[in-house]
């Protein structure tokens, strides 16, 4: 199965969509109303980012858990208008009542990316436009529907995925160099992702399956593992500036320097084998404490080499030389903010927007190369798209 008949057979499912013209966020009525699904740590940061950014306010929140609600509801009301009582809904089946509300016009989906395919897919039948944070799956079939969804909502609804980098000012620029000619054929590339451990707040009383969904990015189901959940930041550059994914993965990992409660591997070393035989080697890492973060892909050409750090210079070396000018050392300062003002535009004009094909794309790339280190074998891309492997977390979520 190609690319094409993946995409085809994912559109073959079928839902209905309300129409978009009962969604405010017009030029005449510019105040793009958001629900947040997953009231979390990165769900309150990137809907405060599109407060702070845009013309929008937060109307309603959805979440498993009564503390994580009351926080988020009063820390918007500080913001902007008192969510009513009416629009917070807790528990399995909150994200429906949700999508619902006549109240909403966007919906952020940060809850863990396990549930992105369902809350996303019932985000867009309800005819709301969608912010969903990546990945936008943790397996195949998950892809397969988000890419379903991205169909039925295709110039009619803005979908977009929480990418960090792709409207970043300094990669925008070196990527359109790099795309000119700027370091000529690319022959090979190594990227890396090290970072911290992720120390998540303790919950003592909370029964095993409660700890799972609140440390969520500490169990490989519910994340996709940090390959997939995290690093997948890296692995998008790579795919963006080389136009392509890649057709094969050889790689290894292991848990190995971890002692928190969860399956989540420590560390991945990949190599990625992309078109016109292009190797680009991959590794990461989470499980250091105190430590600092560590991000950079490197491209190598027949005229020069290109860098994208996060923090540090981000340049061009060799026949052509360019170094970004930027006032920060940190270069994704500005790339949330960037992301968040295109969108809310995209609704407002009614120019939408729909990420969900590059969405899909590197998230494959990512469960690609999960695959292979998982099993020590070579994975290709033709056997990531055939894959009907579910992953389920097997967690009863009405007890909690």
């Amino acid at each position: 199965m190609n690319r094409r008949s993946f995409l085809t057979a994912a559109g073959a499912a079928g839902f209905m969509i309300v129409k978009p013209e009962s969604v405010r966020g017009t030029q005449a009525n510019s105040a793009v109303r958001i629900g947040v699904i997953g009231c979390g740590g990165r769900g309150t940061h990137v809907a405060g980012g599109f407060v702070s950014n845009t013309p929008s306010h937060v109307v309603a929140l959805a979440d498993m858990f009564q503390d994580q609600l009351d926080a988020a509801r009063e820390r918007f009301g500080k913001t902007g208008p008192a969510i009513d009582a009416s629009q917070v809904f807790r528990g399995p089946k909150s994200f429906q009542e949700l999508v619902n509300s006549q109240q909403v016009d966007m919906v952020l989906i940060t809850s863990p990316p396990y549930f992105h395919p369902e809350h996303l897919e019932a985000a867009v039948a309800a005819g709301k436009h969608v912010y969903v944070e990546k990945p936008v799956a943790v397996d195949v079939p998950g892809c397969r529907r988000v890419l379903a969804a991205g169909k039925r909502a295709e110039g009619k609804l803005s979908l977009d995925v929480g990418f960090q980098l792709r409207m970043a000012p300094p990669f925008v620029e070196l990527a359109k160099r790099v795309h000119a000619g700027a370091i000529g054929e690319i022959v090979c590339g190594e990227a890396h992702y090290n970072a911290a451990f992720i120390n998540l707040r303790d919950f003592p009383q909370a029964s095993p399956a409660e700890r799972r969904l609140r440390h969520w990015v500490h169990d490989r189901v519910l994340s996709g593992d940090i390959l997939v959940e995290q690093n997948v930041h890296s692995v998008d550059i790579c795919n963006w500036i080389l136009k392509a994914h890649p057709l094969k993965a050889v790689g290894a990992g292991g848990r190995r320097g971890r002692t928190e409660e969860g399956t989540a591997w420590s560390h991945f070393a990949l190599t990625y084998f992309y078109p016109n035989d292009v190797h680009v080697s991959f590794s990461s890492t989470q499980f250091a404490n105190k430590v600092t973060s560590d991000v950079n892909e490197r491209l190598f050409g027949t005229r020069g080499k290109c860098q994208t750090p996060y923090n540090g210079p981000v340049r061009i070396e060799g026949e052509e030389p360019w170094t970004w000018q930027g006032q920060s050392n940190n270069n994704i300062d500005t790339s949330e903010a960037e992301k968040e003002k295109a969108f809310i535009e995209s609704i407002i004009s009614r120019r939408f927007h729909n990420q969900s094909a590059d969405g899909v794309d590197t998230t494959l790339t990512c469960i690609m190369g999960r695959m292979a280190a998982y099993s020590g074998k070579t994975v290709t891309w033709e056997k990531t798209l055939k894959s009907n492997e579910t992953w389920d977390p097997k967690i009863d979520l009405e007890s909690l």
